[in-house]
């Protein structure tokens, strides 16, 4: 180990006991593309996005993709020069304060949490669609709507991912190569099946240059609806930083693999949205991606007229394949998160423990995986309306959290910034852009989930219940953070991970 010398170096980092050299570039890539989950983002939002802004939906998909390039590059920056797997977390608490820290910390664990549970749900409502079209029986197929048997599925299928995350990095990693492989390679072939059939398709519409024009979505309003959809099928990339202890290169393989793996996922998204809305129209009949009964479940109405009844149980597996494969590397940023705030002294202990043989955070994915578990049964039982707000809100706390991360990257290098051109530009321009960028889409956002008819039109004393969840969740975190300073002030005082201080950065030339 060396000490960094420049001037952003930090002295205070800890090692956690994580198993080393672990993930090379490609690896890491994988593991960011399977938790974005392509095909389970697409079928999740190409309809939701339609309805907000019609013909638009590509140049949504590349207005949403800009902020995040921005917000990579910050995390790049702070990443080389505190290679630390709480990333968010720990970068916050030192550019600015352990409370700021704490929320940001707080923010991410909200959002993967979230996530989790609906990767689950997803994946076992597309489980039975697969097993009924394998069968040819819609009972089968119908079963995922029973909620006693989706919640028992559910709370298996997260723990068959809890297990494969406990057995440590190098089994996810294996078996990531096969699944994202597999559903990358269904997703292509549908593309191009839309493209070849989209001149015969009921609906179908010839592609315009002007989809790709983002000042002809007609408000504000619509632009930042759309806008949050697309930061939900970019959010996960991040993935790559928060396995930084355990990849090879430490302080520079994660960044690039967060901008390689940004750019295979534009290049996929942009591609498969016009092919499908070329095939399938924004229409509100048939098979037009403004029909609800389409747009709530796109690749599952689109895979018999796309890929034909011989194939269309590849789309569904794909789906299946995508979704249980982010639920199982989402695991990935929630445990390393709460680890790095378990070893600074921001939440108890035991949550620090690390498996001698493993070498993952043993505690912290038993109770990510029992928190998710009990999250989705809770929220399912409760209303089927609750959960889709849930996932609405999800938005606010992606745009919360990431933000704050990039302001971060900015205040931490403020000295530096006067340094070089490059020091001025990816340090300070590019994240201070894309920080602003998501803080007007926050700020939009929560003004417009104070409409009831917000998400799936409930309210809490006539105020839109995806504000109430969204803000309400962020707000709970400052009631725990306090709960938590008065019983353990020392990570609060700065004692355990201080602001502004030198970090101790691995030499990658070190053996």
């Amino acid at each position: 180990m060396s000490l960094d010398a420049s001037p952003s170096a930090r002295t205070d980092l800890r090692a956690k006991g994580l198993s080393k050299n672990s993930v090379g570039l490609l690896a890491s890539m994988v593991l960011g593309i399977s938790s974005i989950a392509p095909v389970y983002a697409l079928t999740a939002t190409l309809g939701p996005t339609v309805t907000e802004v019609g013909l638009q939906m590509p140049a949504v998909f590349l207005a949403g993709f800009l902020p995040m390039l921005l917000v990579a590059y910050a995390y790049r920056e702070l990443n080389r020069v505190a290679p630390d797997c709480g990333t968010s977390f720990t970068w916050t608490t030192k550019a600015f304060n352990p409370y700021v820290g704490w929320l940001c910390g707080w923010g991410a664990l909200l959002a993967t949490i979230i996530v989790l549970s609906n990767l689950a749900g997803v994946a076992v409502s597309f489980f039975y669609l697969l097993l009924g079209e394998v069968t040819g029986s819609e009972a089968i197929g119908a079963l995922g709507d029973d909620t006693l048997v989706n919640v028992t599925t559910c709370v298996g299928f997260v723990a068959i991912a809890t297990w494969i995350t406990y057995r440590g990095v190098e089994t996810t990693k294996r078996l990531q190569y096969l699944l994202v492989g597999f559903q990358m390679a269904v997703l292509a072939l549908f593309a191009v099946l839309a493209l070849a059939k989209s001149g015969s398709a009921p609906g179908g519409i010839s592609f315009g240059w002007s989809w790709l024009d983002p000042t002809a979505i007609s408000s504000f309003s619509a632009f930042t609806a759309g806008l949050s959809l697309s930061l939900f099928i970019y959010w996960g990339w991040d993935t790559c930083l928060t396995v930084n202890e355990e990849t090879a290169g430490t302080s520079r393989t994660p960044g690039r693999a967060a901008l390689l793996t940004m750019l295979v996922i534009i290049i996929t998204y942009v591609g498969v949205a016009i092919a499908v809305q070329m095939y399938a129209g924004v229409g509100t009949e048939g098979t037009g991606l403004g029909n609800p009964d389409t747009g709530d479940n796109v690749f599952a109405a689109l895979a018999g007229p796309v890929l034909g009844s011989g194939l269309a149980f590849l789309l569904f597996l794909a789906v299946v394949a995508s979704s249980a494969s982010s639920l199982q590397t989402t695991f990935l940023p929630t445990t390393r998160t709460m680890l790095a705030m378990a070893a600074y002294g921001a939440l108890p202990a035991r949550l620090a423990e690390v498996h001698p043989r493993h070498k993952v955070p043993s505690a912290a994915t038993l109770v990510a995986g029992a928190g998710t578990a009990l999250f989705y049964v809770g929220i399912t039982l409760i209303s089927e309306n609750v959960l889709i707000d849930t996932i609405y809100a999800l938005g606010l706390m992606i745009c919360f959290y990431y933000g704050l991360t990039a302001y971060a990257c900015v205040w931490y290098f403020r000295r530096e910034l006067r340094s070089s051109v490059r020091s001025l530009l990816f340090k300070g321009v590019l994240p201070l852009a894309g920080a602003l960028m998501l803080t007007a889409v926050f700020v939009q956002t929560a003004v417009d989930t104070l409409d009831p008819a917000y998400g799936s039109g409930s309210s809490v004393f006539g105020v839109g219940s995806v504000f109430v969840i969204g803000i309400g969740l962020l707000a709970a975190g400052v009631v725990l953070m306090l709960a938590w300073q008065r019983r353990h002030p020392e990570f609060f005082r700065g004692e355990t991970l201080a602001s502004d201080t030198p970090a101790l950065v691995l030499d990658e030339r070190a053996p």
